[in-house]
């Protein structure tokens, strides 16, 4: 499976960037691309001076670009999206196939008092589901945002899915650069699957402070290694991942195995 991480800062109304990478890798025969968090629309600090309409006008606008795109170039777009319907606004993630399009709800939002999504988007909270799970040509995917990679409730409902890869666009900020390193090599190992990172660029300031968005873009082996990644500028990178190295990995390491004979050695004790 070939698939890309498109790195940018917010890309506000135009669409020129996207046009000019989406035609590189479907001519390098990418199957997939990936794009960060608050790309496509202003950074949540900046939604928050935004009339409803404008944010909406906005994202119908990016809906029916990432569309024609997806169809022209025969590619799957993963692109976070802020939705508005019936004037509330929802944080999602939007997958764009050649012939459909599907959203991805983000069930856990950030709610520190310096940054609190919870309190401005409408997601309803309910009981943890499962995050979009999908295949292309066989490999399957997990789409989930990057603060819910944190979260083992979200995993739990992915653990037994035989996932290859998971999607992770994200927003990361601050001096958090290792430590997300760290938990996404993390994830990749204790699971056994590639995880697919998309972090934007780029700086947003308030009278407060900075906020410098790193990049480091990255790619995790399902053996918890890194395979590939970017600096802080913006890029394409095309990256290919493998079926069989997810399957190996889960063989080598066995982690299933271990769960499940422990189901079944509790089960026969209930009996």
């Amino acid at each position: 499976m070939r698939a890309a991480v498109l790195q940018l800062s917010a890309q506000g109304m135009s669409s020129t960037k996207l046009y000019n990478y989406i035609r590189i890798a479907s001519k390098q025969g990418v199957k997939l691309l990936l794009l960060g968090e608050y790309i496509l629309n202003p950074f949540f600090k900046e939604l928050k001076t935004l009339s409803t309409s404008m944010i909406k006008e906005h994202s119908e606008h990016q809906i029916k670009v990432l569309k024609e795109l997806s169809f022209t170039y025969k590619i799957t777009i993963i692109a976070p999206l802020i939705v508005v319907k019936k004037q509330k606004i929802y944080k999602t993630i939007a997958k764009f196939a050649p012939s459909s399009t599907s959203y991805y709800q983000q069930q856990i939002l950030i709610n520190y008092p310096h940054w609190n999504e919870e309190r401005f988007f409408d997601n309803e909270p309910q009981a943890i589901e499962s995050p979009l799970i999908f295949k292309i040509e066989g490999f399957k995917f997990a789409l989930m945002s990057g603060f819910e990679l944190h979260f083992d409730e979200i995993f739990e409902h992915i653990s037994s899915k035989n996932v290859d890869c998971i999607l992770l666009p994200s927003v990361s900020t601050f001096d958090s650069f290792e430590r997300w390193k760290s938990l996404v090599l993390l994830r990749a190992f204790t699971h056994n699957c590639y995880i697919l990172r998309a972090n934007r660029i780029g700086e947003y300031r308030d009278k407060n402070q900075s906020w410098n968005f790193y990049g480091d873009s990255l790619l995790a082996s399902p053996n918890g290694e890194l395979l590939e990644h970017l600096g802080n500028k913006e890029e394409l990178m095309i990256v290919d991942m493998s079926h069989s190295e997810v399957v190996q990995a889960r063989k080598v390491w066995g982690f299933r195995e271990f769960v499940n004979k422990r189901s079944q050695i509790c089960n026969a004790l209930k009996v």
